[in-house]
C-alpha cells in the first residue's frame, strides 16, 4: 500500500477501538485537510478577501450594449472581429466572459453590457452563420455607472482593436457625466496624468469641419490631434483649415481613392501656411526656391518676363506632390492676372 493510500486508511481507522490498548493518535490526512480548506475557503468568503464571480451562459440578443460604452458597436464588422471569430471556433466557445450587469424594468432585456462588445458581436454573428449552439458567457456584477466606466477603460486601454479616436469620444463624454468637468480629479479616478488625457480630450474636441478631410476617422490617432490642434489658431489660419477640409472631403469621394492621414494633415498644413520663399522676387531674374513648411525645395523660379515665367520641378527635394501643386497654386495666384 502506497503512504498516501496508507494514509487514507489510518484516518479511517482511527476512530475504531481494535484492542482493549489505547488507541493510537488519529493522524491529520486527506479527509481532515478537506474539510479544513472548506472551512478556510468558507472564512475567506466571509472576510471579504475572497470574492465570487456569478458566470451565465445567455442568449447575446437578451444583452443591450450599455450607453456608456466606449466602442462604437456600430462600427464592428466581419474583419475589425475576425481574430475573435476564429478563436471562438477554435476553442468551441467563449473563454473571457463579458462584464454586465443587470437590466430592471424591460421586457426586451436581462443585461447590459459593460466590456465585451466584440465578444457580444462575435457570438451574435457566429449565432447567425451557422453556429447557434454558441452562447454568450457574462460576469455579471452589481456596479454604478462611473465605477463601470473606469472598469471598462482599465480592460480596453491595453488593447490595440479599440480606436484611440473611440476611447478620446469616451473620455470627452465621461468627464462632463461623472467628473463636473474637472479633468484633474478624471486623472486622478482613471490614475493617469493630466497630460496624458489632455490629449485624447484634444482629439475628441476636433471640429467636424476638419475631421471631414479623413475618410476613415477612426485612423487618427492622439498624435495626429497635436497637428491638427495648432491649425485652429487664429481664426483666418481656422478658416483656411476648413475650406481645405471640404475641398480634400470632395476630391477623395469624387476620385474613390482616400489619402492617408499624414498626406491629408500635410495638406491642410499647406493651405493654413502657404509654402514660404526663400527670398524677395527680383527683376533681375535671379532665380529663386520655393520651399514646403518642412523646408524641403519644391520648386525654383527660374526667372520671368514679358512672354512668361519659368519653373523647374525640383521632384528630388524631399518634397511631395501634394506640396508641387499647393507651390504651383502660389504661383498662378502671384503672377497669373
Amino acid at each position: 500500500m502506497s503512504r498516501k493510500n496508507s494514509g487514507f486508511a489510518a484516518d479511517l481507522a482511527a476512530g475504531i477501538d481494535l484492542s482493549s490498548e489505547a488507541t493510537p493518535a488519529r493522524r491529520s490526512g486527506i479527509a481532515a485537510n478537506v474539510l479544513t480548506g472548506r472551512a478556510n475557503r468558507l472564512a475567506d468568503l466571509a472576510s471579504g478577501s475572497v470574492v465570487t464571480r456569478t458566470h451565465e451562459l445567455v442568449d447575446p440578443a437578451r444583452c443591450r450594449m450599455w450607453a456608456g460604452h466606449n466602442r462604437e458597436y456600430g462600427l464592428l464588422n466581419e474583419q475589425r472581429c475576425a481574430d475573435l471569430i476564429e478563436s471562438i471556433k477554435a476553442q468551441g466557445r467563449q473563454e473571457i466572459p463579458a462584464i454586465v450587469r443587470r437590466v430592471a424594468g424591460d421586457p426586451d432585456y436581462d443585461f447590459e453590457v459593460i466590456c465585451g462588445a466584440r465578444r457580444h458581436w462575435t457570438i451574435s454573428w457566429l449565432r447567425s452563420h451557422n453556429y447557434p449552439e454558441f452562447k454568450f458567457l457574462i460576469d455579471v456584477r452589481e456596479i454604478g455607472d462611473e465605477e463601470a466606466f473606469r472598469l471598462a477603460d482599465i480592460e480596453n486601454r491595453a488593447r490595440d482593436d479599440l480606436t484611440d479616436l473611440e476611447r478620446a469620444r469616451d473620455y470627452l463624454r465621461a468627464l462632463d457625466a461623472y467628473y463636473e468637468g474637472r479633468q484633474k480629479t478624471m486623472a486622478e479616478r482613471l490614475k493617469v496624468s493630466e497630460s496624458w488625457l489632455t490629449r485624447y480630450l484634444d482629439l475628441a474636441r476636433l471640429p467636424t469641419e476638419l475631421t471631414r478631410a479623413f475618410t476613415e476617422p477612426q485612423e487618427l490617432g492622439v498624435r495626429n490631434a497635436i497637428a491638427l490642434k495648432a491649425l485652429l489658431k487664429p481664426d483666418d489660419r481656422r478658416e483656411r483649415a476648413f475650406k481645405e477640409a471640404g475641398r480634400l472631403a470632395k476630391a477623395q469621394e469624387e476620385s474613390g481613392h482616400p489619402m492617408p492621414v499624414l498626406d491629408v494633415i500635410k495638406a491642410l498644413t499647406v493651405a493654413v501656411d502657404p509654402p514660404k520663399r526663400s527670398g524677395s522676387p527680383k527683376k533681375s531674374g535671379k532665380p529663386e526656391t520655393v520651399s514646403n513648411v518642412g523646408g524641403k525645395p519644391v520648386l525654383r523660379i527660374e526667372g520671368a518676363d514679358r512672354k512668361g515665367i519659368r519653373l523647374t520641378l525640383l521632384s528630388k527635394g524631399g518634397a511631395s506632390r501634394q506640396d508641387a501643386e499647393e507651390a504651383i497654386r502660389a504661383v498662378l495666384d502671384q503672377h497669373w492676372a
